[in-house]
């Protein structure tokens, strides 16, 4: 198993799984490739969120080489209880200088931008995210629609609600320093994340902007062709939630 060097930082990944057995196992292999190819010491942490397919017999043959935990859900919660479980497991595990990462098991988020990610946070900011509007980020396989109205929920919410460093609010592919999330949960506690849909990725912002935290981005490679199976995110439904979200924390 993985482990960190005395003195080095451990990072730890966080993955909300569901019906991804056509995705899992190659993504696993990937994050493991990236961070030992970096001599990174690290952990993974997978909710399987009552996934109907193959994903947890995936999980439990990788489980017996890799450093992975799993939680699983007996029924589908959505992603907002499932980043819960995740990132309360995660920042009760670390310790202060550790580094967690959230992004996709779907392998539309490449996990060799975890190198940047971790490089960024070492360098002295608290989350830095993956973002599809940085320059020099790039999009594949996303239809036009999703690209107009994604492009427009960023433009609102930079109006609304700014947080210097940051132009994604939605983009789950995250890295978090350990101390800085121990002190959202100190602050909020498992209010951090209480929003049941895709909606919490933004509210977990809106609660972390409060705090005397530095935000950063680095441009996202977002491979939405790679992804196998159809989409779990109803694009009406989800924009609805996140509206409503908004109209509350005003």
């Amino acid at each position: 198993m993985p482990s960190s060097p005395p003195g080095r930082s451990r990072i730890i990944v966080v993955l909300p799984a569901y019906n991804e057995e056509a995705n899992i196992g190659n993504l696993l292999r990937r994050i493991f490739e990236s961070l030992t190819d970096e001599n990174l010491g690290f952990s993974i942490i997978v909710v399987n969120d009552g996934s109907s397919d193959r994903t947890q017999q995936i999980l439990e043959e990788y489980r017996r080489d890799f450093p992975l935990t799993i939680h699983r859900h007996a029924q589908n919660q959505g992603l907002g209880a499932t980043m819960r479980d995740g990132l309360r497991e995660a920042a009760a595990a670390a310790s202060v200088r550790d580094i967690v990462i959230t992004l996709d098991a779907d392998e539309s988020h490449t996990p060799g931008l975890m190198i940047r990610m971790i490089r960024m946070i070492r360098e002295g900011y608290d989350v830095v995210i993956a973002s599809r509007y940085q320059r020099g980020s790039r999009i594949y396989g996303l239809t036009m629609g999703r690209r107009v109205m994604s492009r427009l929920a960023s433009l609102l919410m930079r109006v609304v609600f700014p947080i210097p460093g940051v132009s994604d609010y939605t983009c789950g592919y995250r890295a978090y320093r350990a101390d800085a999330l121990q002190q959202a949960y100190a602050q909020y506690g498992d209010a951090l994340v209480d929003q049941d849909g895709f909606q919490c990725m933004v509210d977990i912002l809106l609660k972390l902007r409060k705090l005397p935290l530095i935000f950063g981005e680095v441009p996202l490679l977002l491979r939405y062709d790679l992804k196998r199976g159809p989409s779990k995110m109803r694009l009406m439904k989800t924009s609805v939630n996140t509206l409503r979200l908004l109209w509350k924390r005003l």
